[in-house]
């Protein structure tokens, strides 16, 4: 088990450190939208590439940022047993949660999805407009990404209740970003 706790804690390392790193997305897609307002309505002038970065950075954030928010409890969740529920019963929706929902569905995501991303990089995919990002390709690619982190972090969470219903960890109480 301890091996496998060791797993699971790197994989939540992995994540909380992509989840610091894109968060910074945020920041740039506000100070991008307001240069982009700015260029319009000041002077007149527009940038479709700087817009579509604007698409491009707010879909890196949710897509890579997905298992950093779900390591931290801020995926939405019917909470109407699982909030007064014991830590161990909790584990258990946790792990159960993961095994016939979680895993599942991203596994659906992934068969779909990688003929539609790699069709994307066959041809290297760009923007429609002349002026825009040239790699379509690249954004698409998100979809493995996210598909692989909340896989992992899917993983982890099971490790983890695996540990609180065998008695050897206790639940982490989480107060931060996304902990509710």
């Amino acid at each position: 088990m301890a091996g496998l706790l060791s797993l699971a804690k790197a994989i939540d390392s992995l994540n909380n450190k992509i989840g610091h790193s894109v968060a910074w997305l945020a920041l740039f897609m506000v100070l991008v939208q307001f240069i982009v307002v700015l260029m319009r309505y000041v002077f007149g002038i527009g940038s479709i590439f700087m817009q579509e970065s604007i698409i491009y950075m707010h879909g890196f954030l949710f897509m890579l940022g997905s298992g950093y928010t779900l390591l931290h409890g801020g995926h939405v969740r019917v909470d109407i047993f699982y909030g007064a529920a014991s830590e161990r019963k909790q584990a258990i929706v946790d792990f159960f949660g993961v095994i016939f929902l979680l895993l599942p569905v991203l596994t659906l995501i992934l068969i779909y999805g990688f003929p539609y991303v790699a069709s994307s990089w066959s041809i290297l995919e760009s923007s429609k407009e002349t002026s825009g990002i040239p790699a379509v390709y690249i954004l698409k690619s998100a979809i493995i990404a996210f598909c692989i982190l909340m896989g992992m972090q899917g993983i982890s969470m099971v490790i983890h209740a695996l540990a609180i219903i065998k008695g050897v960890e206790h639940k982490a109480q989480d107060d931060g970003p996304g902990g509710l």
